[in-house]
């Protein structure tokens, strides 16, 4: 077992020299808005030129794409009353129509959604994260709804929970998949999940098989993906690390602090014989309020022949990781890593950063793309509404991207709204808002 101290410096963001630049789904603190113009026009149009063949009449085209500008648009509420004036529509029957009746597969927009994100995104050192996030809703009826555990909102609560996948690099982030829990309250009771249209061959899944369904499409999709991270309620389970090992992929993995390592003791444990010399102050990337430091330990754990070798090398390397707080040193997170050999501390501790990326998406598409303000009841809905979403989350996310490649020229600080639309003079300009990182208390920065 051999401990790694790293010592990794780090200048502090210049905000006074930064460039501003667009920032979709938390890439950024600064803002800028984007005139919306014939060429934003044109790249939304592309896109719904890309996917229109899975609608097979014109009709479903026209209000699928009604549909997603509804969802780009400020609109109040984003269900399918309000983005039917919007759209000028009389009622909202075409589009409760599209989610409901209408056929056409959203597995099918997925797949062309992953395609799109790897052609504007994508990088060869790309990272997959799994979280779920929850859904709150009344009554009993909506597919998989009842009252369970909503870390969205800190505690039980009738809810839906649905479990995703981001896609991040550097040049930005997006949801990519996504699956329903269907909780055994559903799944035993067939009667009730034929009202909700749940197909037959729909059987009770856990939270870990959902997302193990997740990264096996998403490693066969066109996505660049060099590493997985996720919370510890994955990071725990043996099989979701093993289909990562056995698919040839790096993980950093958060887990509980009871979790048992690689022919060692438990990994709190572990950590309590750490010398002082092994803690380093690393910054995980950037918070709200610039770097987010902490004090970091890794130790190299034993190899697995079974995973680790090719041949009579090992090209794997095991770690464990550990995060302490510098305010409050008893506070102290738990990893598992699994990486090639030539990987740093640094970059395992980028990756183990990079694992907050996904709530950001979560607030960007239930903020400014309606992810959680459906009215559908239904199974199919739930795909259809979520995978719609999910697709205008990723335009807004490719469009930052260009942008900031253009370099465009800044303009003034928006005014604080929930929607990317702003009003200037007699015009409308669109504004993709840096978002906040993820929750404030996971933000370490020493003064």
């Amino acid at each position: 077992m051999e401990w790694s101290g790293v010592a990794f410096g780090r200048q502090p963001l210049d905000r006074a020299t930064a460039p501003q630049v667009v920032a979709a789904a938390g890439q950024s603190p600064h803002v800028m808005s984007v005139r919306v113009d014939e060429q934003w026009n044109l790249e939304l149009d592309d896109l719904f030129v890309n996917i229109g063949h899975r609608f097979g009449r014109v009709e479903l085209r026209r209000r699928m794409r009604d549909y997603v500008r509804g969802l780009l648009a400020p609109v109040a509420r984003k269900n399918s009353w309000q983005l039917a004036e919007q759209a000028g529509h009389a009622t909202p029957d075409g589009l409760q129509h599209l989610l409901a009746g209408a056929k056409w597969n959203p597995d099918d927009i997925r797949d062309d959604l992953q395609e799109y994100v790897a052609d504007r995104l994508g990088e060869n050192n790309g990272v997959l994260i799994i979280d779920d996030t929850g859904f709150i809703k009344k009554g009993t009826t909506s597919a998989g709804v009842q009252r369970q555990y909503s870390g969205t909102a800190g505690r039980t609560e009738n809810c839906q929970i649905g479990v995703f996948a981001a896609y991040a690099t550097a040049r930005g982030r997006a949801l990519v998949d996504r699956e329903l829990y269907l909780p055994k309250s559903w799944t035993e009771d067939r009667t009730r999940c034929r009202a909700a249209r749940v197909p037959e061959e729909r059987q009770f899944a856990t939270k870990g098989e959902l997302a193990r369904r997740i990264v096996l499409r998403s490693l066969a999709s066109q996505l660049p993906i060099s590493w997985v991270t996720a919370d510890s309620a994955y990071g725990q389970e043996s099989r979701f690390r093993r289909l990562l090992e056995q698919s040839g992929v790096g993980y950093v993995l958060a887990v509980p602090k009871s979790q048992f390592t690689v022919g060692c003791p438990r990994i709190d444990g572990l950590f309590a014989q750490a010398p002082d010399e092994a803690w380093e102050k690393i910054s995980c990337g950037d918070g709200a309020k610039g770097p987010r430091f902490y004090h970091w330990a890794a130790v190299r754990l034993p190899v697995v022949a079974e995973f680790d070798y090719q041949g009579e090398v090992p090209h794997r390397m095991r770690w464990a990781l550990a995060r302490r707080s510098i305010r409050k040193p008893d506070e102290i997170a738990y990893s598992l890593a699994y990486a090639p050999l030539e990987t740093t501390v640094q970059e395992l501790v980028r990756i183990a950063g990079t694992r907050w990326a996904i709530e950001e998406c979560f607030q960007a598409a239930k903020n400014e793309c309606g992810l959680d303000q459906y009215e559908v009841r239904r199974y199919v809905g739930w795909y259809r509404h979520i995978t719609l979403a999910m697709l205008a989350h990723a335009f807004l996310a490719a469009t930052a991207h260009q942008v900031r490649e253009k370099g465009a020229a800044p303009v003034g600080q928006p005014r604080p709204s929930s929607s990317q639309w702003r009003k200037f003079g007699d015009s409308w300009q669109l504004v993709v808002p840096g978002l906040r990182t993820y929750v404030a208390a996971e933000d370490d920065t020493t003064r």
